[in-house]
């Protein structure tokens, strides 16, 4: 009897901890507790976000900062204006940000990633090619013209590339309220303290010399 007791209760603690981890998580961002939380960015972030302002007023919720047009001329050919909790505080504890992104003819957002989001974008103007890669090295892409959608998986690489021969625009959304975002050349090449030599020429099957000019090209 006192075995089957024993039984009886460890099945009942196997069962609890099954039902806890199986509650799934539906968002990327934990869930807000109270109507809105204002961040006070000059406090030290959480783990959800920044805490809340003590006093606030309309102007907290709304943002122009997304409008343009944006300056274009660098390497790229690319500009992003952002509107996540560092731009926005209104946004904090809410679990989106969005970006204005704007290409000159020919212009790419290289590849990258945003590790805390999935991305869902719009093209405003221009004709944009969008492309995003599979844990499995399966390239998902289509130019896309205005009015037309995409959507990247959270954590996914991906890019986009003017294909017109005029300036581009999107508008992206993310459900989170600070995505992040990894640059795949200049986290390779520009980060600080570098990579070693080593390991970027044996990953990338090439010798020094082309791995120093790529990284005095992306040197902060």
């Amino acid at each position: 009897m006192a075995t089957l007791q024993i039984s009886s209760s460890l099945f009942r603690s196997f069962f609890l901890t099954l039902c806890l981890f199986a509650i799934p998580s539906l968002s990327s961002d934990s869930d807000p507790l109270q109507d809105f939380c204002v961040g006070d960015l000059k406090a030290s972030p959480s783990i959800n976000g920044f805490p809340c302002k003590s006093s606030v007023s309309a102007s907290d919720f709304f943002f122009s900062g997304l409008g343009g047009p944006l300056n274009t001329s660098n390497a790229n050919g690319v500009s992003v204006a952002p509107a996540n909790v560092l731009t926005f505080p209104g946004l904090n504890t809410l679990g989106l940000s969005m970006n204005n992104v704007e290409f000159a003819p020919g212009g790419v957002n290289p590849p990258h990633s945003h590790p805390r989001a999935t991305e869902a974008g719009i093209v405003i103007e221009g004709s944009v090619f969008v492309g995003f890669l599979t844990t499995n090295n399966t390239l998902f892409s289509k130019v896309i013209q205005a009015g037309e959608m995409f959507v990247v998986p959270r954590g996914l690489v991906h890019f986009q590339w003017n294909v017109g021969k005029v300036k581009a625009r999107l508008i992206t959304s993310f459900n989170s309220q600070l995505p992040g975002s990894a640059v795949l050349p200049s986290t390779l090449f520009g980060s600080n303290p570098t990579i070693p030599n080593a390991v970027l020429t044996k990953t990338f099957r090439t010798d020094d010399v082309t791995v120093n000019k790529l990284k005095s090209k992306f040197a902060v």
